[in-house]
């Protein structure tokens, strides 16, 4: 019976071995979580706190009366208008609304826009990135996919389907398509 013994003991002690490495990758894992949660809460900040400052800076801002084009965009969103410096983010994309076409856009929205108007379906950001020069790589796809959300909350584009773009419909009712 001696035997028996031995075997169940080298089992426990194969057991208990199993045991401590995985409470130690769950430990590893943890630590890893933490700095991960950390990071998201930096960043949930960061976004909050530039929502509010472009909203500010939207509010104290006035657009110029009768104002249109990318000039006059640049101008309503930006003190060094006529600078090399141009503003880069949310007020650079304005809201669509009647007469103004793509040229407000930033060269990168309006390609991405020029891009949807002639495909001949709904598309997709990894269709796109390829389209307008970028590398079929996961961040390019991601940074087109907000740029395009984007497009889809000022009115420049619609989403019918998640993920799948096509041109604002209002727009292409009105004639003023691309």
């Amino acid at each position: 019976m001696g035997s028996l013994f031995e075997e169940l003991e080298s089992r426990e002690a194969a057991a208990r071995a199993r045991v401590e490495e995985l409470e130690a990758e769950i430990a590893e894992l943890m630590v890893r979580l933490e700095a991960e949660r950390e990071r998201l809460s930096r960043l949930v900040i960061t976004r909050e706190t530039v929502a509010e400052l472009v909203a500010e800076a939207g509010a104290r801002e006035p657009e110029p009366a009768g104002a249109s084009g990318p000039d006059a965009v640049e101008a309503a969103v930006s003190p060094f208008a006529g600078a090399e410096t141009r503003v880069v983010g949310v007020l650079a994309v304005p809201r669509w609304q009647p007469g103004l076409t793509v040229d407000a856009l930033p060269r990168v929205y309006r390609d991405i826009v020029e891009v949807i108007a002639d495909a001949p379906g709904p598309v997709r950001a990894k269709q796109i990135v390829p389209r307008i020069g970028l590398p079929a790589e996961t961040a390019k796809i991601e940074g087109t996919r907000s740029k395009l959300k984007r497009l889809v909350e000022r009115g420049w584009l619609d989403e019918d389907a998640p993920g799948l773009f096509t041109p604002a419909r209002r727009r292409s009712q009105s004639g003023n398509a691309g």
